[in-house]
């Protein structure tokens, strides 16, 4: 995003919200979308609630270990979720668009904390589906039918309190979007340092649309200076596909003919090293930027370490709520960094990611300027300081040998606390088709 240095997308609402608001440069999330959904909702790691991989995860049956599933398809029954302790807390609640926490009726918003709920079930960006099934006077794309439900939940709930989780499934392959940006951006000058994808960087703007919609319907109805707006990223933007085919979908199949890079290519992390699927930071470190009038400093930064498990305390925090009754919440709330920009600088961070992506398993904890990544297959770390070396290309492990036990030591002791699944050698293992995908037998 603009916001944060890219010059060829374009985000003006997005750019005024930051102008309004925090913007932080060291905010972590999953590398995929389920597992990073589910720590927002259970405020605990993935490796924790169980779910560490998108559902129903990756799968390659012949490599060289057998990577751990997840030992049910949705978010656990047992867990209380943000939706759930807002409700407690006197707070109407909202939830639109993508969900990917389970398709059953038991295990939908609607029935997980969100008193008005319509789940994206699919249909592209065209032609959604819903459930429950959404009818609406006019059709429009899913960014803009999500847009509208977002603020008719805020028209509605206006005098109470109100607590909404607008998901949008942009900007997910495969990428499409409205012919008339493509053909604004198809004819912009090119950033020699960026992909520069057209389909890409109109579905951003279809996102920043939808920011700004939902920014004016708040203000208009005189609700900004009581009112948190929150944008944030389930993990980081997508390079290329997993299974290397082409990345562009719908009617946008053609923009980009037969051979050309950018049917691959959607975007680049840089200076962050590669992208989602990955725990390297282009993977796990995304956007986040707070608007809270008279509390947030106007036009901040922050270099607070943040994840994804911070924000169920924080609500907490806004909401006055109560903890949930026996379930461990991993995060600290969010509010000092906000108000006071004050943090920890030597936070810790972990991210499990026990599967087959864009690269082998792996483990790893950032603490401080510190990361320490664990290879689940081959057992070897690498240790990076990301004040100096953000790309994560200098692997220091014999230049600071301490370092590097103590940083394993946190890690494995993180591991053992939250039971943290791990890979296990495979019998089938067949050098010759280990890079097959399959369908994941637990699904």
């Amino acid at each position: 995003m603009p916001a944060y240095g890219n010059r060829f997308n374009e985000t003006p609402n997005i750019d005024k919200l930051a102008s309004q608001g925090m913007l932080f440069s060291n905010a972590y999330a999953a590398p995929v979308c389920s597992p990073t959904r589910a720590s927002i909702q259970a405020g605990q790691y993935p490796a924790r609630v169980g779910i560490f991989d998108f559902i129903p995860g990756h799968w390659r049956p012949y490599e060289e270990v057998t990577v751990p599933h997840h030992n049910v398809q949705h978010l656990p029954d047992k867990i209380a979720t943000i939706g759930n302790a807002m409700q407690s807390a006197g707070y109407k609640t909202g939830y639109f668009g993508k969900w990917h926490l389970g398709n059953n009726p038991e295990h939908l918003p609607n029935s997980r904390g969100y008193d008005q709920a319509y789940m994206y079930a699919g249909g592209g960006f065209y032609q959604p589906k819903f459930v429950p099934e959404y009818k609406s006077e006019q059709e429009g794309r899913l960014s803009e039918t999500l847009t509208t439900m977002g603020i008719d939940f805020i028209e509605e709930n206006k005098e109470a309190p109100f607590f909404l989780f607008v998901s949008h499934y942009d900007v997910h392959v495969q990428l499409d979007a409205d012919r008339d940006l493509i053909d604004k951006y198809l004819n912009k000058p090119k950033d020699p340092d960026y992909a520069s994808n057209a389909v890409y960087a109109a579905m951003i703007s279809h996102v920043d649309e939808s920011v700004g919609a939902i920014m004016e319907a708040i203000d208009k109805k005189g609700l900004a200076d009581n009112t948190v707006f929150i944008f944030y990223s389930d993990n980081g933007g997508v390079d290329n596909r997993f299974d290397n085919i082409p990345l562009l979908g719908g009617d946008s199949q053609d923009v980009y003919p037969e051979g050309h890079p950018l049917r691959y290519i959607a975007t680049s992390n840089a200076p962050l090293r590669a992208g989602k699927g990955t725990l390297f930071e282009g993977g796990i470190r995304v956007p986040l930027i707070v608007r809270w009038p008279e509390k947030v400093k106007a036009a901040s930064t922050s270099e607070a370490i943040v994840s994804s498990v911070d924000f169920y305390p924080t609500f907490l925090d806004l909401g006055k709520g109560k903890r949930p009754q026996n379930q461990v919440l991993d995060g600290f709330s969010m509010i000092p960094s906000l108000t006071e920009n004050t943090f920890d600088p030597e936070r810790e961070v972990f991210t499990h990611y026990p599967v087959y992506h864009h690269e082998e398993p792996m483990s790893a904890l950032r603490k401080g300027d510190w990361k320490i990544i664990e290879n689940l297959v081959s057992g070897n770390f690498d240790l990076y300081n990301l004040k100096y070396d953000i790309n994560e290309m200098t692997d220091l492990k014999f230049s600071y040998p301490e370092k590097l036990a103590e940083m394993k030591a946190t890690l494995k002791k993180w591991q053992q606390d939250t039971k943290a699944q791990n890979p296990v050698p495979n019998p089938d293992f067949d050098p010759a088709k280990r890079h097959e995908w399959g369908t994941n037998p637990f699904r």
